[in-house]
């Protein structure tokens, strides 16, 4: 009996000597399958985004069979990210549930964005999630079913998620500690790696092997050739503004400032009025289509030059900063938007420069004080007071906008109520897209021209906000005309209106949106808008031609007859070099282009100033305070 129990007892240490690697065999293999299931799933999401952000099934298949392009990089990120979350949970493939429409909701909307404007989504965008909550109405009535279409989706993604999560907390296979830690020790140290080389400021020789190029001066093409995703990350960083080579205290030395002439004004001290024009443009532009009058009369006898917008379509605030600061939006990182990110501390402004000057400096806009960040930039800016719609009177709507009108005759009313000179700057509302059919209720001027009758409807729409805004302005300067002081105004679109497929239907443009880079020509086309500076003692100012809105201020002191060692000294010197000043071009004063002008060997001198002093400002020691922002020092004491 005993020799029975001694030979079973033999078999059963041979079956579990023979079974070991048996199972650990197959737990192998089941987690090879595993990995396999989660790479697939990595894939199946990338090309997803893809297809989303691309809508173009073929261009999407030639990101990923493109050897010189990062699709697999991406899958491989993807990758790592499901197996570190799996670990984090404790279960296979959970993480599936939450990254993938954690992945898919940002490429839908980056999609969306793209519909109504030129660009992509960046990182930047979520820093205003709330303006575009504010603007949704507008959104959701002129694509009422889109609107439908994702409340109803975003409910059944969030349903089928919680459904899912409980599921798979029931039935996926659970990851022992062993598996775990090996997930979290290959994929976290890979994912460390990955995301210190993507710092778009260093070069990475892996990162060049990965495919993966930063190509931060053109986004479109930077999405285009890395992918969403990946684009996307590398855009992250973009809040932190490295200093441009050779920027120190010595560098702002030896950049001269032209001496102040004794006095610093000949005639007095004239009131300002300085109105930015929500997407103000002239629609007579469009090539085959004809108005039943001209939208914009007084305009068109009262321009003296245009404004070469770096916007299309939105952004205004990125026209106001250049307007307001002197400052160019081409020594930013692209898809930046300085009133979210870099106005956290007091800033050199027109406002500051006139309120030295005994000036009262208010800005006025009939919306919201948040939008924009406004309340702190101009608090910031030096502004003495903001009038936003909570505090300014109840204004007339034109569709459901205050109208230029009503914000006309508030503008009015604020300025006969002074008695010390004053600097106002307005930025209106009624011309904000989207220009749905029938905002107003008649439209006086009527399109012809082989149009789409949609197209025909929206142009209609638009061209009577242009003719209102033309109104207004005729309104202010009757008022202006009676006044014994002089006054200044000022007039500019801050960017061309989002017409969507207008543009393409009278084959204006290629596209829906305009082009960030291309000739001199196209640029100028799809970029311009309408320049008024106008004095009710001397008339419009002599040609000025186009500009960038940073060299605003230049005109606007030089027609008050101020002298400053930067707004007319420093950029006086830029401008008498250079009107255009954009990240891809710049156009001299004899009208030649430079395109890619940032990315020559040697940058000009006054433009390698003109940015030491801007970042010497905005995120440096303020070096160049003293000489060159004088007033600016005395409003705002070091340490205030």
């Amino acid at each position: 009996m005993a020799s029975i129990d001694s030979a079973a007892a033999r078999r059963s240490r041979t079956f579990v000597d023979r079974s070991g690697p048996s199972v650990r065999n197959a737990k192998a293999l089941a987690g090879t399958r595993s990995a396999f299931f989660s790479l697939f799933i990595a894939a199946a999401l990338v090309f997803a985004i893809e297809l989303i952000v691309r809508q173009s099934l073929a261009e999407t298949v030639a990101y990923f069979i493109d050897p010189m392009r990062p699709a697999w990089t991406t899958i491989a990120v993807f990758f790592l990210v499901l197996l570190a979350v799996d670990a984090l949970f404790g279960r296979e493939h959970k993480a599936a549930l939450l990254v993938v429409p954690l992945a898919i909701l940002p490429a839908f909307i980056s999609e969306q964005k793209q519909v109504f404007l030129s660009d992509p989504l960046y990182p930047t965008d979520f820093l205003f999630g709330r303006q575009i909550m504010e603007l949704m109405p507008v959104l959701v009535k002129d694509r009422p079913w889109t609107a439908v279409a994702v409340v109803v989706g975003l409910i059944a993604m969030i349903a089928t998620i919680g459904l899912l999560l409980r599921y798979a907390w029931r039935n996926f296979p659970k990851l022992t500690r062993r598996e775990r830690l090996v997930r979290v020790g290959f994929a976290l140290p890979l994912l460390v790696a990955f995301w210190h080389i993507m710092d778009y400021n260093q070069f990475s020789w892996i990162r060049d092997r990965l495919r993966v190029i930063p190509i931060m001066w053109d986004q479109t093409e930077n999405y285009r050739h890395n992918g969403f995703a990946l684009a996307f990350a590398i855009n992250l960083p973009m809040a932190s503004v490295s200093a441009p080579a050779g920027y120190m205290a010595d560098a702002i030395d030896r950049i001269p400032v032209k001496p102040l002439p004794a006095g610093t004004t000949h005639r007095g001290k004239p009131d300002v009025i300085v109105v930015m024009s929500e997407s103000f443009w002239d629609p007579t532009r469009l090539p085959n289509v004809k108005f039943s009058s001209d939208p914009m009369p007084t305009v068109r006898q009262m321009q003296v030059g245009n404004v070469f917008s770096p916007e299309f379509g939105g952004m205004t605030a990125n026209v106001e900063f250049e307007a307001l600061t002197g400052f160019s939006n081409a020594f930013l990182p692209y898809g930046s938007i300085p009133y979210q990110q870099y106005i956290r501390n007091p800033i050199p402004s027109l406002a500051t420069f006139f309120r030295s000057e005994g000036y009262v400096a208010r800005a006025i806009h009939p919306f919201q004080g948040w939008f924009w960040n406004r309340n702190a930039v101009y608090k910031a800016f030096g502004f003495d007071a903001f009038r936003s719609e909570e505090n300014l009177p109840a204004m007339q709507k034109r569709g459901i906008f205050a109208s230029d009108e009503s914000l006309t005759k508030e503008i009015i009313r604020q300025a006969d109520a002074m008695e010390d000179p004053f600097f106002f700057f307005t930025v209106t509302l009624q011309g904000h897209g989207p220009y749905e059919p029938n905002r107003y209720a008649k439209n006086t001027i009527k399109v012809e021209g082989n149009l789409p009758e949609g197209d025909r409807q929206v142009l209609a729409t638009y061209a009577q906000g242009i003719k209102e805004a033309d109104d207004s302005l005729k309104m202010l300067m009757d008022w202006a005309k009676k006044r014994d002081r002089e006054t200044i105004i000022v007039l500019f679109g801050d960017h061309l209106p989002p017409l969507n497929t207008v543009y393409t239907n009278t084959g204006y443009m290629n596209d829906v949106t305009a082009s960030r880079k291309g000739s001199k020509e196209q640029m100028k086309a799809q970029h311009e808008t309408p320049l008024v500076v106008w004095s009710n003692k001397t008339g419009p100012k002599k040609n000025i031609g186009t500009i960038s809105p940073a060299f605003l201020s230049y005109q606007i002191l030089k027609q008050a007859g101020y002298e400053h060692p930067y707004y007319t000294g420093f950029l006086g010197k830029v401008y008498d070099q250079y009107r255009v000043v954009d990240r891809y071009m710049v156009v001299r004063k004899n009208g030649k282009d430079v395109a890619e002008w940032s990315r020559q060997p040697k940058v000009p001198a006054s433009l390698r100033d003109y940015r030491f002093l801007q970042h010497d400002i905005m995120f440096g020691k303020r070096y160049s305070t003293e000489r060159f922002f004088k007033s600016h020092a005395e409003l705002f004491p070091a340490g205030s």
